[in-house]
């Protein structure tokens, strides 16, 4: 199997965490950048909701692509909070899965 070759295109897209989490340094813009991944999560969870319902027989995958992708956030957020250091990544998931829960919900209630 051959090696990838180190590109600097390769190299900015490794580095592009740690430059955010230096972004991030500050307070407000931590707070800002969950508040925007908040809201992103809300709007995919209510576009998930609205587009399926829109459908109406894609409805049980939708279901179990939800529960999935939810899960799968609940267990990334185990195996990151057993590490050391910043905890932006953890703080993001965080808020995109709570935005996304919430959008699901309030389109439910919307169609009671």
């Amino acid at each position: 199997m051959t090696r990838l070759q180190q590109t600097r295109l390769h190299r900015q897209i490794g580095l592009a965490g740690k430059r955010l989490q230096g972004w991030a340094h500050n307070p407000w813009r931590r707070l800002s950048l969950q508040v925007i991944t908040l809201l992103g999560g809300f709007f995919m969870g209510g576009s998930v909701g609205m587009l399926i319902g829109a459908l109406s027989y894609l409805d049980p995958v939708a279901a179990l692509a939800s529960v999935a992708l939810i899960e799968l956030s609940v267990r990334t957020r185990r195996a990151l909070l057993q590490q050391s250091g910043d905890r932006l990544t953890l703080q993001l998931i965080d808020a995109a899965r709570t935005g996304f829960l919430y959008g699901l919900l309030l389109d439910g209630f919307k169609l009671l």
